[in-house]
């Protein structure tokens, strides 16, 4: 399993309180390598390998629980490879001209 980061809004959570039996319920469930919580927006930040679904049940004993989004930990990194082997390309007349040896004119005698 990969690893992903569910975002979830707690209804409920508008004290400290709250926010910490939030925090100590999604830390039981195994697989959760980190948790974030904001009061202001009432929002519940879960990154780890673990279930979806035993997150949603755990927090829903707290109070009622709104799934924003479930998606992949880190967003894929576009491949930087492509633009340094762009980069690495001379224009072809210019590498022509450099990689040919100056041609000395000929003397008339």
């Amino acid at each position: 399993m990969a690893e992903k980061k569910v975002v979830l809004k707690l209804l409920t959570m508008t004290d400290e309180r709250t926010k910490q039996k939030a925090m100590e319920a999604v830390a039981d469930i195994y697989g959760v390598d980190s948790i974030a919580a904001d009061l202001k927006e009432q929002k519940l930040t879960v990154i780890g390998e673990m279930d979806t679904i035993a997150i949603a049940k755990k927090l829903k004993k707290i109070g009622k629980i709104d799934i924003i989004s479930v998606g992949p930990a880190k967003e894929p990194e576009k491949k930087p490879e492509a633009k340094k082997a762009e980069e690495k390309k001379p224009d072809p007349p210019a590498a022509a001209a450099a990689a040919a040896p100056a041609k000395k004119p000929e003397e008339k005698k």
